[in-house]
């Protein structure tokens, strides 16, 4: 693997301003291409780290596995594997885990996953297997001593009875041994804002990583925020009316919204921000030149070009 530079920039005396960005597996050969450009296009900015999606029950394993095997091999950047607890046993899990440390990963998001049935149905935690996303971060890191980010949910998990709730299962995340917590993402700063105080006032100090997605197609981003259980502000919703047929204006709109709200909690003392890029590096690459991140030439680039 090849030694990243600095990554870090300062923007407009806010501090250092950290990035990190999420892919998923491509299932066809087009979108491995536009995977690949978008990973291409992004790897000049140096983030933090770059995460690949692992489905449910391991759907995506091997390509996930792939994907991350690749950027190892051929790129300046630090992969982050995700890992669940779905439809498999804590031997087999636990095989994965080390197929990653053998390989050279040294990060992994642990999640507990969704259940294999889809969204909204009830989860089971499968015989044998890992229960909770607690309960895998500390399998994680018996196996070996890997860097473990977990989600956190401003606006709470849709199947927890309460934040607070959900602030008790964080909590046994690190206790497990997680050091970053990577929020789901959310429309309204405030909602962001008053979930990070009560983190903060139950003693909670790991960074709490702002989830932020780019809205390339807003039915598409309010179908997962519906899941998810995201609210979606009704101003957001007008922003985007009569744009289903204009391309070209709902991503100059989109591009805005964005922008406000990076810089909102850029604003607000905010230095970490990880980007959903739905495997698209546009908007994504507009965002963070808005927060004062520029390309570096890297040894991957020099060696292209040569």
């Amino acid at each position: 693997m090849l030694a990243s530079p600095n990554r870090k920039s300062r923007f407009l005396g806010h501090g250092d301003i950290d990035v990190s960005f999420e892919f998923f597996p491509p299932k066809t050969e087009a979108m491995d291409e536009t995977l690949w450009r978008s990973i291409r296009r992004l790897e000049p900015l140096n983030p933090n780290f770059i995460s690949v999606t692992y489905g449910a029950g391991g759907s995506t394993r091997e390509r996930t596995h792939a994907i991350v095997a690749r950027i190892l091999k051929e790129t300046c950047l630090t992969p982050a594997a995700h890992l669940t607890c779905v439809d498999a046993t804590r031997e087999e899990v636990n095989a994965v885990i080390k197929e990653y440390w053998d390989i050279g990963v040294r990060h992994i998001v642990a999640l507990r996953g969704d259940p294999a049935g889809g969204v909204g149905q009830l989860y089971t935690p499968t015989p044998g297997g890992y229960i909770n996303a607690a309960d895998l971060t500390a399998g994680i890191k018996a196996v070996a001593p890997f860097e473990v980010s977990v989600a956190c949910y401003p606006e709470k998990h849709p199947e927890s009875p309460s934040v607070d709730a959900d602030i008790d299962m964080l909590w046994a995340k690190i206790d497990a041994g997680a050091i970053r917590a990577i929020t789901q993402f959310f429309f309204d700063n405030e909602v962001f804002f008053r979930y990070l105080d009560r983190v903060r006032a139950r003693g909670i100090t790991i960074p709490i990583v702002p989830g932020i997605i780019p809205i390339h197609n807003f039915r598409q981003v309010s179908g997962f925020a519906l899941k998810s259980g995201t609210s979606v502000p009704d101003w957001l919703g007008h922003r985007f009316d009569g744009l289903d047929n204009d391309q070209e204006t709902r991503h100059l709109v989109a591009a805005a919204v964005a922008a406000e709200q990076v810089m909102g909690l850029a604003d607000q003392g905010i230095t970490e921000f990880h980007f959903y890029t739905l495997n698209r590096a546009d908007l994504v690459y507009a965002i963070c030149h808005l927060l004062g991140l520029r390309p570096v030439a890297t040894e991957a680039k020099a060696r292209a070009a040569s």
